[in-house]
């Protein structure tokens, strides 16, 4: 579905550009932390930074998959193990690292890029699949893919600058 040329619209800039920003106050969250930092739970919610992180770039990797290759590419849990593979996905286990995350999250970001730049058609959709979370015969263009995928990111990066400012006091800005 990817073509060899770049179609840099401003469009499609912007989208790189919000993107970037969206990544990069998520991963200024976990700069510097140890795992154990990483795999703390400093609030009461299960959320750690290790976890948002491998979250959202599991997530980001499933929607560009859904982009290429339509509704089959997004596991949707509907079993006891399916919905404690999803919650795996919000820790980091104890023989990941956050810097393995970190790299994996790099080269998603870097294909995630580089279809923004050359999709044909950011008008091409997929019918979503059945889930409760999702209306009923739902389609999804790659437009709004790739917005969803900002505004995960950046909700996301939210939650990690208020987890990091609880273990050390780091703020992502101010």
């Amino acid at each position: 579905m990817t073509g060899s040329t770049t179609t840099l619209t401003a469009e499609r800039a912007d989208l790189l550009e919000t993107l970037a920003a969206h990544r990069h106050f998520l991963r200024f969250a976990v700069q510097g932390l140890t795992d154990e930092q990483a795999r703390q739970r400093p609030t009461t919610s299960e959320l750690t930074l290790g976890g948002l992180l491998k979250h959202v770039a599991h997530q980001e990797a499933g929607w560009v998959r859904f982009v290429l290759e339509g509704p089959e590419a997004i596991a949707t849990p509907t079993d006891e193990a399916g919905f404690e593979k999803w919650a795996e996905e919000f820790r980091l286990l104890p023989d990941e690292t956050l810097a393995g995350v970190l790299a994996e999250y790099e080269e998603i970001a870097r294909r995630t890029d580089e279809l923004v730049r050359t999709l044909p058609d950011l008008d091409a959709s997929h019918p979503l699949p059945e889930a409760p979370w999702f209306q009923p015969g739902a389609v999804r263009s790659a437009r709004r893919v790739f917005l969803h995928i900002v505004a995960e990111t950046a909700q996301h990066a939210g939650h990690a600058d208020i987890l990091r400012e609880s273990i050390d006091g780091q703020k992502t800005m101010g």
